[in-house]
């Protein structure tokens, strides 16, 4: 009977993304050397990270808020300690984490860091880790986005979804209960989204979501704030916000509204929206 071979899965792993604003050569090098004893692996969301690391492997990840975000989403469900060392235009994660933005100290963290369960929310069965935006504001978080890429082609397809939205009476059941009429509602886990846009004050350190009613009450200001962002202008605050504390709610529109989870179209209303602790535990300051 001749030998099987198996291959071993390795237990702790760096993945790192080329594509982040800061990660250049030296911090690239400064990594592989803090890390010498993981695997190394370049990011790619179509690999199947799994085949590769045990089923609790110690995950670093260095790239920005994509990147970063995709493993949160992508194993949110699983054992696996994540570190965060963030290296991308925003970091609205670990900004809302208390993580450093100094490459030496949030290597540090992430490499011998105090482990900890995390808030995240799910919108219709999709996890989000910033935020559920409904109507306007997810249409903007989007258009901030493609501003922010220079992509010319999607920035005015998304500027047409802007331009063309309208206001839409709203209900609401579950934590809270009420109606009115909005252009956007937005379901937060930090207190910036997308291009780094001010919508709160929430943390995903808390067990619950933060409800902003209003948050952007106009197409102009929405526009904005979105435009400002995404072009590293000035941050302007809405301070006329109401900001409401929320584990589950039941939201249903009229008409219909689209439904953002991050920056994804997850579908129309109604939403389900939902405060979940991670099995994945963050890698946080001691």
């Amino acid at each position: 009977m001749s030998a099987v071979k198996t291959r071993t899965k390795a237990t702790r792993v760096l993945v790192i993304s080329r594509g982040a604003g800061n990660m250049k050569p030296d911090v690239e090098a400064k990594l592989r050397k803090v890390f010498a004893d993981y695997l190394v692996v370049d990011f790619d969301p179509d690999q199947d990270i799994e085949k590769l690391i045990s089923s609790r492997a110690r995950i670093v990840v260095a790239g920005g808020d994509g990147t970063v975000e995709f493993f949160v989403r992508k194993f949110a469900d699983s054992k696996h300690p994540v570190g965060i060392v963030a290296l991308g235009t925003y970091n609205n994660l670990a900004r809302a984490l208390g993580l450093p933005t100094q490459v030496g100290k949030a290597i540090a963290v992430a490499r011998d860091g105090r482990s900890k369960a995390i808030t995240l929310g799910r919108v219709n069965g999709r996890i989000f880790v910033e935020a559920c935006a409904i109507g306007l504001f997810g249409e903007t978080i989007a258009l901030g986005d493609s501003a922010k890429d220079m992509e010319l082609g999607k920035l005015a397809a998304k500027l047409k979804l802007v331009v063309w939205a309208k206001p839409f009476r709203y209900e609401l059941s579950g934590d809270l209960e009420g109606s009115g009429s909005a252009m956007s509602l937005v379901f937060s886990n930090t207190a910036t989204i997308g291009s780094q846009l001010r919508v709160s004050d929430a943390t995903p350190i808390d067990r619950s979501l933060e409800f902003t009613v209003h948050a952007g009450r106009t197409r102009s200001d929405i526009v904005g704030r979105a435009i400002k962002s995404a072009l590293s202008l000035e941050r302007s605050e809405d301070g006329a916000a109401q900001v409401f504390r929320f584990s589950k709610l039941e939201v249903k529109t009229r008409p219909r509204v689209r439904v953002y989870a991050d920056n994804f179209l997850v579908g129309r209303t109604p939403a389900t929206i939902t405060a979940e602790t991670s099995a994945l535990k963050v890698l946080l300051p001691r």
